[in-house]
């Protein structure tokens, strides 16, 4: 359907109509005639004196003047409601980024690699099945901070976790801050879809937030809470007197981990190789995901450009008509 976005604007079709009311209202004439304000006998086509103005250059002139009003008032089409279903959850991945998992203790295809380059490898093929779901990165170390918000630019998402340093958010390990900022970033969104799905190497070693504490909040706010823990349990390491078996996950707090899941309604996994990650986040991406109220609107196209136009045209015809006549007219001689 049409309608007008602005109607009240049409008030401004009797402006020009004023100063003529105006002045029958001070001097009556005899013969009834077309009030034409000031502004108007300024037009091309209207003398001065507004007397030898034809009829139809001033109809033309408040043809221009209605359709400039109009296109003031916007006229839009308005199409039938379109309902607009959107699925998924909010996933947000907290991932460490402290310099424990610099460890060289994951495997892929025969060659050693570090526990942060195994977690770009999983979580990048993990955001790409999760079409649908709108996903942020948190990553944290002595302080966290928000990668990216929730998006369903799952493009983008991929390329700042593929950007993300070891230490380039501190030294230590902070979790129950992470935790607290996970949960303020969810807090507004829908309470079934709040997920957090937070990896890390170690045990919580810095930080104002008390894991315990922010698992309690985290658990009042309905926001269910994924752990992972990363890292082999046993490494060979070569040394000056040989080699000697070392596990390099021996600060790693899985019972810190396992409290946390637990208490917010998620789940603790342990991943100890490669394989076993991608496990981990095959496991998670079998979440089912929850409809969310779907968005609805109506289409508008805006019109506002054709009146707006066809006013320019007259405008511009009646220049080159008064144009016209002016190089036709003999010159004046004294």
């Amino acid at each position: 359907m049409l309608s007008l976005a602005y109607p009240w604007l049409l008030l401004l079709i009797l402006l020009p109509l004023i100063p003529g009311l105006k002045r029958q209202a001070d001097q009556p004439v005899e013969a009834p005639v077309l009030p034409i304000g000031h502004w108007l006998q300024e037009l091309p086509g209207v003398s001065r004196s507004g007397r030898t103005a034809s009829r139809w250059r001033i109809l033309m002139l408040m043809a221009a003047w209605l359709l400039l009003v109009l296109a003031l008032a916007r006229p839009q089409h308005v199409g039938e409601v379109v309902d607009l279903p959107v699925t998924g959850r909010d996933l947000l991945l907290a991932v460490d980024i402290s310099p424990s998992m610099e460890e060289q203790d994951m495997i892929i295809r025969q060659q050693r690699i570090d526990r942060l380059q195994a977690v770009k490898y999983v979580v990048g093929d993990f955001i790409s099945q999760r079409e649908g779901d709108r996903i942020g990165l948190l990553l944290f170390g002595t302080q966290p901070y928000i990668q990216a918000p929730l998006s369903f630019d799952h493009k983008t998402i991929r390329t700042l976790l593929d950007e993300a340093g070891i230490g380039m958010a501190g030294r230590a390990t902070a979790i129950g801050d992470a935790i607290g900022l996970a949960v303020k970033r969810l807090r507004d969104r829908p309470q079934d879809q709040r997920v957090v799905i937070l990896l890390t190497d170690g045990a919580n070693t810095a930080g104002e937030l008390a894991p315990d504490k922010a698992t309690e909040i985290a658990a009042a706010a309905g926001v269910r809470i994924y752990t992972i823990g990363i890292g082999a349990e046993s490494l060979i390491q070569q040394g000056w007197l040989g080699s000697r078996q070392v596990n390099p996950s021996r600060d790693l707090d899985e019972a810190l981990l396992t409290r946390i899941a637990d208490e917010t309604g998620g789940r603790f996994f342990r991943a100890r190789s490669l394989p076993e990650l991608e496990m981990i986040y095959e496991s998670i991406n079998m979440l089912e995901p929850a409809d969310l109220e779907g968005k609805r609107y109506r289409p508008v196209t805006e019109l506002y450009a054709w009146p707006a136009g066809m006013a320019v045209l007259i405008w511009l015809g009646l220049q080159l008509i008064a144009l016209a006549r002016g190089r036709e007219e003999p010159p004046a001689h004294e």
